[in-house]
């Protein structure tokens, strides 16, 4: 299509664009800092020489980190809540939408009310200690997934997708001897795809930069990467301790900066490959309301 050019579509592009820059460098310029001062000798950072470009690169930072043992596990911890707690919500999500797409099924309209009013008035931080300690879950890996399970957020998103969907396909298939949930099995999630895939980074993203259930369910052990992150970023966790070197203030903020890329930078590396679904997903989920 062609663009008609006038002076005013010229200064609305420049000022778009101009805007765009802002807002990347504002997001990008933190994270390239926080990796040149993870790389950067420590003299170089006590000098204050450090900018965007890494001075006398050394790995000590990520030597210490590695040599901890305590961020295996708390890795290993976040990579478990990331990818059960993504599996169980999609499940989860796709059973409880699929029903609530059909405008005809009793008592559609009272349950969307429902979610909708849930999703903007919670309990609150007490009552939902005191629902999931009565269930036995405090102390438990599964207080970090099962209360997570449904999004009203993405509930809604799948709803919309659903609904979009072409219904002749369904009562084709129903024709043909399929059942409501084999029809949700075979036809529904194959053509579902671009919705599931950014209903499932929006949860895999909360589940792995979560650290606040962590803190008031779980045990030590069981602590999150990024409760970890926090308690270093808070100085709970001393890790500069381990450098044994006179300057450990030094240490301790490359220490604090390699945690920080290599605790964000695996949901970062999963963006690229899970962005052409995900614009799809949320312009087809947003056709109906």
């Amino acid at each position: 299509m062609k663009k008609y050019r006038t002076k005013g579509n010229i200064i609305f592009d420049a000022i778009i664009y101009i805007i765009m820059i802002f807002v990347l460098l504002v997001c990008l310029v933190p994270f390239i800092y926080m990796l040149a001062v993870s790389l950067s000798d420590p003299k170089a950072i006590v000098n204050n020489k450090v900018s965007l470009i890494p001075i006398g690169i050394n790995f000590e930072a990520y030597k210490q980190i590695f040599r901890y043992p305590n961020f295996f596990r708390a890795y290993g911890n976040t990579i478990f809540y990331t990818g059960v707690g993504t599996l169980i919500s999609l499940i989860m999500t796709t059973l409880f939408a699929y029903p609530l797409s059909k405008p005809n099924l009793w008592g559609q309209k009272i349950a969307m009310k429902i979610v909708v009013f849930s999703m903007f008035f919670s309990g609150g931080l007490i009552p939902n200690y005191l629902l999931i300690s009565n269930l036995g879950l405090t102390g438990t890996r599964f207080a970090m997934l099962l209360p997570f399970a449904i999004s009203q957020f993405n509930l809604i998103i799948l709803i919309n997708f659903f609904k979009s969907l072409p219904s002749e396909i369904e009562e084709a298939a129903l024709i043909d001897g399929l059942s409501y949930f084999g029809v949700l099995r075979k036809i529904i999630v194959p053509l579902s795809k671009a919705a599931l895939a950014t209903v499932g980074l929006y949860t895999a993203v909360f589940f792995w930069n979560d650290w606040f259930n962590g803190l008031i369910y779980l045990d030590t052990k069981q602590y999150p990467v990024m409760l970890f992150l926090r308690n270093i970023v808070n100085g709970t966790t001393m890790v500069g301790d381990a450098a044994g070197s006179a300057d450990k203030a030094t240490i301790a903020i490359s220490i604090k900066s390699a945690v920080i890329i290599t605790s964000t930078l695996p949901i970062i590396i999963l963006y690229p490959f899970l962005q052409k679904y995900f614009v799809k997903g949320l312009t087809v989920g947003s056709v109906k309301g």
